[in-house]
Order: structure tokens, then sequence, then C-alpha cells
């Protein structure tokens, strides 16, 4: 007889409800890190000098740090410690990514062609250190490092993605979201009609999701001359914060099954 525990995974079954919150989560963490940067610290500094920026990310960098460190130490899957340190990647993605194009002057393109690098860089020490990027597999401290730190590259990169696409392109937010949503749609489409890799498919729907949430986000708070509603960004995060509550609660939250249960069932 095998531990059950210790063949779950600490981060959630993917679901429908898993992807639903994540988008939520996507788009607070950048109506959060708006918040943090552009309303709190202050449009004019951060844009200016960086100040706001960098201080801004400092400030989410420490607590997520944190809720890395709980996530790691945690013996089990709790979905409340997940999804807020998810949200926390979100806003830290939202001031790193912002931080970069603009204050550090790298630009949308560099940036993200720079922070998709990272991206494949360390899916490919994760595959070649463990023999699978598989999520299910997130159990040990090792591969949760590893995980995390994928994780928070994806987020930035998802920030990058979305202004690039928004701003240069000149699709405008919703034109933005409107080509993220349809790239999500054919990657669902693959998952259910090709056999084209479940991991692959996963990882790809997983940085979509965050470059979808920054045009929303963005689309709800930036100003009216901007393309956006103007909506407070402190007050559009309380409702996103109070929507991703409800949903963790509402729905069905099991950590994911370890591929290895399966065959020692």
């Amino acid at each position: 007889m095998h531990d059950t525990k210790a063949m779950l995974s600490k981060v959630p079954a993917v679901t429908l409800g898993f992807w639903i919150i994540k988008i939520l989560a996507t788009t607070l963490g950048e109506t959060g890190g708006d918040s943090i940067t552009m309303t709190w610290l202050g449009e004019t500094t951060s844009e200016a000098t960086g100040y706001g920026y960098l201080i801004g990310t400092g400030l989410v960098l420490v607590p997520f740090a944190a809720l890395v460190v709980a996530q790691i130490v945690a013996k089990r899957f709790h979905a409340s410690l997940y999804w807020v340190t998810i949200v926390a990647s979100t806003m830290l993605g939202t001031t790193l990514a912002d931080y970069a194009d603009r204050s550090l002057g790298i630009g949308y393109t560099g940036g993200s062609t720079l922070l998709l690098a990272c991206v494949l860089a360390s899916l490919a020490a994760w595959y070649f250190t463990e023999g699978t990027v598989q999520v299910e597999t997130v159990s040990r401290p090792r591969v949760e490092v590893f995980y995390w730190v994928t994780i928070t590259f994806s987020q930035t990169l998802g920030t990058a993605l979305g202004d690039w696409m928004a701003d240069d392109s000149g699709l405008g937010y919703l034109g933005a979201a409107g080509v993220f949503l349809a790239a999500l749609a054919i990657v669902a489409a693959l998952y259910f009609w090709t056999g084209i890799s479940r991991v692959a498919l996963f990882w790809a729907a997983f940085i979509l999701t965050r470059p979808l949430g920054a045009t929303v986000g963005d689309f709800l708070d930036k100003p009216l001359e901007h393309g956006g509603l103007g909506l407070s960004r402190p007050i559009a995060s309380l409702v996103l914060t109070v929507a991703i509550v409800a949903l963790v609660l509402l729905l069905p939250q099991r950590a994911g099954e370890h591929p290895q249960a399966t065959r020692q069932a």
C-alpha cells in the first residue's frame, strides 16, 4: 500500500474551474500591480524616474517570496495559499515587466523575447533535472522551486506580451484580448481533437492566460483616452478579489494526482 498523501500534488487539479480562476487571478495581478505602481506610488514618478516600478516590484517581491516558502513548507495542497501565491506572482509579473519594459528601456519586443527565453530555459532545466515538467509532479521542494520560477517568468512574459500586442500592434486592449482568447481556443481545440502533448498544451495555455488577463485588466483601469474604461484600479482589484474568493470557496478544489499514484494503485 502506498501513501496517498505522498502521491498528491501541491497544486490544484487542472479543471475548468482552475482556468476560470487563473484568468481572474491574472486580471487581478494587472489591476493590483498597477494600483501599487501607478495609483499609490504615483504614475508620474513611475514613468518619469522608474522608482515607482522599482519600489512596487520590491513591495510585491517580499510577500511573494514568503508565500512561495510557505507553499514549499506546507505538507499538502492548500487552495487558499496556492491562489494567493498565484495572485502575488501575477502582480510581481506586472511590476517587473513594467520596470524592465519602461524604466530600463528594453521595450515590449525586447522584454518579451528575453522573458520567453527565460521561460524556455526554466522548463528545460526542470525537464533535464526531473525528466518531466508535468505540474502533477509538483510535490517535492526541488520540483516546487522549478514550478514557481517558471510561473514567475511566465507571468512576467505574459505582461510584456499583453502590452506589446495592445500598444505596438495597434489592436488596443480589447483587440489584443480577442487575439489571446482565440489562441486559447485553438489550444483547447488541439487538446480535445489531437494527440499533441498535454504537458506542452498546458504550458501554452498557462502562458496565454496571463496576457489575456493583462489586456483585460488594462482595459478596465486605463484612462478613456487611452482606450480603457477608466475604472478605479483599487476598486476593480477589490471586485476581482471578491470574485476569486467566491469561486475558490464554491468550486471544488482538490490536489492534482501525482502520475505515480495511478501506476501504483
